[in-house]
């Protein structure tokens, strides 16, 4: 059973004349057992909305349990024999990753090359997990041989089509790759577009081959996350780790369901912890006035989303509801809580910016500071990347990011943090950049 809250962190006090309105709203998720005979929560823990900006929401339970089924999609193109450690270290990984796996979770291993492959099973469907399945799995997986190119979309829509097999339990998919994805971008798109629902897909690129901005694209799509793997010989305890935890996701299909007033438009809704993730374009409607914004499945833990609207302005000294925000579990809402906008004439209540809301403002401009910065030095504009990469360390200082401070020491020579003075190193190791790429979208929890 997992007990969920809202709370939302905000200034309501808009000048006159004023419509932009920010809020972070926290969702937490407390892990407080399964009672025998315990169900799924039937509603809020209360009657009406929640408390305005600054309590917590009426709260509700969901039930979660061991109901998964797990895909991973091994990159098994040529280059994954140069050197050969990687396929080899793949190959461990994915044994590590099966031996993880508790009975009774379903499971399948695709061999991604320029098409997918089943290694196990051998049909298209999933096996559940168990003594003889492990076994027959990895010997299965000790068979993989490298060849061939590397065709992403074709893996996921394998993936997807596995899945539908299975569509009562909690989908997952593992992708690693060492390799630039082959497929056009289109191609890519669709395939993306044909997935989005049916699975998350935490993404691994080993070595220095693969290309961060196309991983990003296929865990942000599918709600997951990425990551580079500098050896090949860290596959195998990764893997580990992320089977851990997708089968700690208990709780199935939650979302956000956010209603704004006629004549207002939501500006943004993003993702800023524990990873910025921007879900504006994932909306779908549920009424005329409300949007249901996927999040995945979840464990216990916290995430928190920042909140963007422009709402009509108002005279001064009124008060009006700027949004509702809603947890979904399924298609049930099991927490409710509100966004208040209230119009002044006293500039100290106008200007003053919420610490949550300006620590996750800064955390976002760090990951756009250090992306647009390492695009600019890859294209020979110092004076830009320097100036973006000085940006991201001042940034960095002030929100007390010390491991972006970290990866962006091996980048630039920090001179002061506080200000921003930095210099291009002339000598940078490529997968040092590419750790900073991948990582710019971590971000820290923020001081309350």
């Amino acid at each position: 059973m997992v007990d969920f809250s809202l709370e939302v962190s905000q200034n309501e006090y808009l000048s006159a004349g004023a419509g932009e309105v920010h809020a972070v709203i926290t969702v937490t998720a407390h892990d407080v057992g399964t009672p025998a005979g315990g169900g799924a929560g039937t509603g809020y823990a209360g009657t009406g909305d929640a408390p305005a900006a600054g309590g917590r929401a009426a709260g509700g339970r969901a039930a979660g349990g061991p109901r998964a089924a797990e895909v991973i999609l091994l990159d098994c193109s040529g280059s994954m024999d140069y050197p050969r450690t990687k396929i080899v270290e793949a190959r461990r990984a994915a044994r590590a990753a099966i031996e993880t796996l508790p009975d009774g979770v379903a499971f399948a291993v695709v061999a991604g090359t320029s098409s997918a492959t089943m290694v196990y099973p051998a049909g298209r469907t999933l096996v559940e997990a168990s003594a003889r399945t492990r076994q027959e799995a990895a010997e299965a997986v000790a068979r993989v041989r490298a060849h061939g190119g590397t065709a992403i979309g074709e893996w996921l829509l394998l993936a997807r089509d596995l899945m539908a097999t299975r569509p009562d339990l909690i989908h997952h998919t593992l992708l690693l790759t060492d390799g630039e994805n082959q497929e056009t971008a289109e191609v890519l798109d669709a395939a993306l577009t044909a997935c989005e629902g049916h699975f998350q897909c935490d993404c691994r690129g080993v070595g220095a081959d693969w290309k961060v901005a196309q991983l990003r694209l296929v865990a942000s799509r599918l709600l997951g996350e990425v990551a580079l793997l500098r050896e090949p010989g860290a596959m195998a305890d990764d893997f580990r780790s992320i089977i851990a935890r997708a089968l700690a996701r208990g709780v199935d299909r939650v979302g956000l369901r956010l209603w704004a007033p006629r004549g207002a438009a939501v500006r943004f809704l993003r993702q800023v912890s524990p990873e910025i993730d921007d879900l504006t374009g994932r909306a779908t409607q549920a009424s005329p006035l409300s949007h249901d914004y996927p999040t995945g499945a979840w464990a216990a833990g916290t995430r928190e989303y920042h909140l963007c609207l422009d709402v009509p302005p108002a005279q001064v000294g009124e008060e009006r509801l700027a949004a509702r925000v809603g947890l979904l579990v399924g298609d049930e809402e099991i927490a409710r809580t509100r966004v208040r906008a209230v119009w002044t004439d006293d500039v100290e209540l106008s200007t003053r910016i919420d610490g949550v809301v300006a620590h996750y403002t800064g955390q976002a401009e760090l990951a756009r500071a250090v992306q647009d910065g390492l695009a600019a030095r890859r294209a020979g504009d110092e004076q830009t990347a320097v100036t973006l990469l000085g940006r991201a360390a001042s940034l960095a200082a002030h929100t007390a990011n010390d491991e972006a401070l970290a990866r962006l020491s091996r980048i630039v020579d920090i001179d002061d943090a506080a200000t921003g003075s930095v210099r291009l190193r002339r000598q940078v190791d490529v997968l040092d950049e590419m750790d900073l790429d991948a990582g710019s979208t971590l971000t820290t929890p923020a001081r309350r």
